[in-house]
């Protein structure tokens, strides 16, 4: 089974297509106004509509309330939530009530963190999966470092990767983590927010030889 790919930030039509053709699992759109990649309930929307079926759509959300998601759910389809703040299980449990979607939990690898009793937390929240992200003290997320990878653990929850994905480390990142998905923003941009469609392909490409069992 080839290893998932979402490919986040997205703020233009014509990188959507690159990303659908390129064969990407999923898009995603930041509803974090600090990001530079960033887009409004308007912006989303619009995008929204190019996206066809079986490509999901997710929305990533630092520390937002419950009615700020409602009301960007009110028109942007998302297929699922992505909480990249300091959300606790028990708040993903009342949004993910709320809003009636599924959702992960985003978490920053600390080098004091434990890591599978964290996991195991959300887990039993009712978390889809688990993204594993490098820490950094101010951002969060798109920070364009990558951490230890050999400290990626194995459990019976999708695991995604994120953090300093490029094309030219992804297939080694797959096959040290075997990690369910991969997660880059970054790394296939020309500049923030501005997709470049060689860089995509090449990504896919080594996400496909990263995912071959030899």
């Amino acid at each position: 089974m080839r290893t998932r790919v979402k490919i986040c930030g997205i703020t233009r039509q014509q990188d959507i297509q690159s990303v659908v053709n390129a064969g990407a699992d999923a898009i995603g759109f930041v509803f974090f106004s600090p990001s530079p990649r960033s887009v409004t309930i308007e912006q989303a929307q619009a995008l929204a509509e190019h996206i066809p079926a079986y490509v999901q759509m997710v929305g990533l959300f630092v520390n937002a309330s419950i009615e700020e998601i409602q009301q960007v759910l009110k028109h942007v389809p998302l297929d699922i939530l992505q909480l990249h703040g300091d959300e606790t299980p028990e708040k993903c449990q009342q949004i993910a009530r709320a809003t009636g979607r599924r959702w992960y939990k985003a978490i920053q690898v600390k080098p004091d963190l434990d890591l599978i009793t964290t996991i195991q937390q959300y887990q039993d929240a009712g978390a889809s999966a688990m993204l594993l992200d490098a820490w950094h003290p101010e951002l969060k997320g798109g920070t364009g470092h990558s951490f230890d990878w050999k400290q990626f653990p194995q459990l019976d929850i999708p695991l995604i990767l994120a953090g300093g994905l490029k094309p030219d480390n992804v297939e080694d990142a797959i096959k040290t983590t075997q990690a369910y998905a991969v997660d880059v923003s970054g790394g296939v941009e020309s500049a923030k927010g501005i997709k470049d469609q060689q860089l995509i392909e090449h990504f896919m490409q080594g996400v496909q030889r990263g995912s071959a069992k030899y």
